[in-house]
């Protein structure tokens, strides 16, 4: 998949799909660093010695699928694999312009035979509009779900396929969309990743209170979904809770269904404290907390017999075991039940599984699920919202000179390295009510990103800032030490 997802229309990357719709294994993530790093006269080589060491047999026929998003630079690096693809005797097949779970999709079909699903667009939208016709279709009388939303498509592909899914939604859901890429551009004050991390409204999006809006990113495989209430005050509904939503509704219908199935829902340490205590404490759903970054959820996930998994930043979905699927499957064709709830419960849970896109998150599956909760329990926005209280959180960066002195153990959330940081943490978060605080070194660049929560903003922001200067001290800090601006100190004085 051509793409960069949500970072500036400028950048362009790859994301490569495994055979099974999956991401790529983690095993394979070196090998593809060894060939990206290789020089143009060594790249022969470095193919020859891949080959031999993983032995793979180069007389079996490949076939490659590959799309690109709508960035300016794509078109010009499809002509360039399409090249490479033919130079290594591949069989290629150019979806053109997709979103990338859509990619996700085509290969799961192709490579179970279709048992997954048709493997064209036309099949996509076919698979996921008629499994969410029929929902909630079920569920006639509403007083408080509106059949409305309205989609701020980040400039990005996930605007023009958003627009092809109407036509087959039989007007059961009403879609207006914005940042549909004519003006504006991609990921720029708008998409899921600038209205989570800014915590506002993107431009290009008329604001009104009481309406759903949903943020997708650049390439649709993340959403966010955020409203105005009547004081006009914004509210965010991001990863976390839409996985508290979807995990809850799972398991009133696994109860209802009578269906003896492990539910399970993995998070990463960035996933607020108090989705978390809503998710243990009073759904009484076990949860996993892993590394950052969406392999290491889908992976745990695929533990339980039906795995929910979200990041924070809205990039999730749920996976069903075989074992799950076939249970579901024959308890919803049944010809008997006990009784009419539970004839009711499995049909519901067999037309979810076909509106979720399992391989990846899909901003425009997640949509459809989500839309299909809250209409089955006749919610709005403000009665989604209602499940929990988020805690304030606060995020910020620390440059240093070498981001690799620190290491981290128990899913990021503790270091080990520099020595004597973590106690230094430690005894700062014990300053603050209903505290926690971790820090981890960027993938990418040389810095190091601090995460905080507590009871008030202002004590948030103050624990962030006082973990900055612990990573500052101990991790070789450069530029100027983090201070906590004067603004935050007047909110402290005032409350």
């Amino acid at each position: 998949m051509i793409t960069a997802s949500h970072n500036p229309e400028q950048d362009n990357g790859v994301k490569i799909i495994g055979p099974m719709g999956e991401m790529m294994e983690s095993t394979w993530e070196n090998l593809a660093t060894q060939l990206i790093n290789a020089s143009d006269d060594g790249l022969e080589i470095a193919l020859q010695q891949l080959v031999s060491t993983e032995s793979v047999d180069v007389s079996c026929p490949a076939r490659v699928f590959f799309a690109r998003d709508t960035r300016p630079s794509s078109p010009l690096l499809a002509d360039i694999l399409i090249q490479a693809l033919r130079l290594l005797n591949c069989t290629i097949k150019d979806y053109g312009i997709l979103s990338t779970p859509q990619l996700h999709y085509m290969v799961r079909c192709q490579n179970t035979e279709g048992s997954y699903g048709i493997a064209t667009e036309e099949g996509y939208y076919q698979k996921i509009s008629q499994a969410f016709c029929s929902f909630v279709s079920q569920k006639p009388n509403r007083s408080r779900y509106a059949a409305h939303v309205v989609v701020d498509g980040a400039n990005g592909v996930g605007a023009l396929k958003a627009r092809n899914l109407i036509g087959y939604l039989d007007g059961h859901l009403s879609i207006d969309i914005y940042n549909d890429g004519s003006l504006g551009k991609l990921n720029y004050r708008c998409g899921a990743d600038f209205v989570k991390v800014q915590q506002t409204a993107p431009d290009g999006v008329p604001a009104k209170a009481g309406v759903r809006y949903l943020s997708f990113d650049g390439d649709a495989d993340r959403v966010v979904y955020y409203f105005l209430d009547k004081e006009n005050t914004f509210h965010l509904l991001d990863g976390d809770r839409i996985a508290t939503l979807v995990a809850s509704y799972l398991g009133q219908l696994l109860t209802a269904a009578g269906l003896q199935l492990r539910l399970g829902l993995v998070q990463t340490a960035y996933a607020n404290g108090a989705s978390t205590h809503y998710i243990t404490d009073v759904l009484k759903v076990p949860v996993s907390c892993v590394n950052t970054g969406v392999k290491h959820l889908h992976h745990k996930a695929v533990d339980y017999d039906i795995g929910v998994y979200f990041e924070a930043n809205g990039h999730g979905t749920v996976v069903f075991s075989s074992t799950a699927a076939e249970l579901i499957r024959a308890a919803a064709s049944a010809d008997k039940h006990e009784n009419e709830e539970k004839k009711e419960a499995s049909k519901k849970l067999a037309l979810l599984v076909n509106i979720i896109n399992e391989t990846v998150g899909d901003a425009i599956s997640d949509m459809l699920l989500v839309e299909a909760i809250l209409c089955d329990r006749d919610w709005d926005a403000e009665d989604w919202h209602r499940l929990y209280i988020d805690l304030p959180c606060r995020q910020l960066k620390v440059k240093v000179k070498d981001r690799t002195v620190v290491k981290t153990a128990d899913a990021e959330r503790k270091t080990v390295s520099p020595p004597g940081m973590q106690n230094a943490i430690d005894s700062i978060v014990r300053k603050y009510l209903k505290s926690r605080s971790f820090v981890r070194p960027s993938g990418t660049e040389d810095v190091v990103r601090v995460y905080a929560e507590a009871d008030t903003k202002a004590n948030t922001d103050q624990l962030a800032c006082d973990v900055a200067q612990v990573v500052y001290d101990y991790a070789g800090g450069i530029g100027e030490r983090p201070v906590l601006p004067a603004y935050h100190l007047a909110e402290r004085v005032t409350q």
